[in-house]
């Protein structure tokens, strides 16, 4: 275990954040992808990754880019503050507007903090989005994607992937169309050609793409 009392630069937290989602995901970390997310160029992800390998938070290698233990250990904390953040701003703030506002104030919070208000918040194994917290990926492990239903399937809404709280337009549309942690949902049309989902939340009808609906997972209901 390192030194949690190691502080990283935002930018390097921010980069072993969405690292760690890739790759607890077990997807491949890719720069163009990181440049996408994090919205900055090819050339200033190759810079950031170099100097993540000189303090020992990844490797780079034939097998690709992956965490070091140190990597996973900043990664995991940082990870787990923002979502105690996001739990803590619940009441304060819209559900969509959770995640870009924990962003500005995860870097912040001191460890004794942290603790602190994990003892208040009672454990929580997940964030407000249904995304498990470092080291309880067990609690969402049964939870099904969109684009893994058939037409007739019944679910209730139990998560929205970390990367597509990245998208506050998408967030604020999936706030919008009740497609919230808790909601029950029924699945009446696929259209594979389109590559289109449409669901019913309370008698309205929503479609959805897959490159979004992948990123919503349900609990089916038998």
């Amino acid at each position: 275990m390192t030194d949690q009392t190691i502080k990283h630069s935002q930018t390097i937290e921010d980069y072993l954040s969405l690292i760690y989602v890739i790759e607890r995901d077990g997807e491949p970390v890719v720069g163009a992808r990181l440049a996408e997310i994090l919205k900055v160029s090819a050339p200033t992800v190759t810079n950031t990754l170099k100097r993540m390998v000189r303090d020992g938070l990844i490797t780079q290698q034939e097998n690709g880019t992956h965490l070091t233990e140190a990597g996973w250990d900043a990664a995991r904390l940082i990870m787990r503050k923002h979502m105690l953040m996001e739990w803590m701003m619940l009441k304060m703030l819209p559900w969509s507007k959770l995640h870009s506002e924990a962003h500005n104030l995860e870097h912040a919070i001191s460890q004794e903090a942290e603790n602190a208000l994990y003892e208040e918040l009672g454990h929580p194994q997940t964030c407000p989005h249904g995304n498990p917290l470092p080291g309880c990926e067990d609690a969402v492990e049964k939870w099904v994607s969109l684009t893994g239903l058939r037409e007739g399937d019944r679910g209730i809404v139990r998560r929205v992937h970390e990367l597509a709280e990245e998208n506050l337009e998408l967030m604020d549309f999936l706030e919008r169309k009740k497609i919230l942690i808790g909601t029950p949902i029924t699945v009446t049309e696929i259209l594979p050609f389109n590559h289109t989902i449409t669901l019913t939340i309370e008698k309205e009808q929503i479609t959805l793409g897959f490159t979004v609906a992948r990123y919503i997972y349900v609990e089916k209901i038998d």
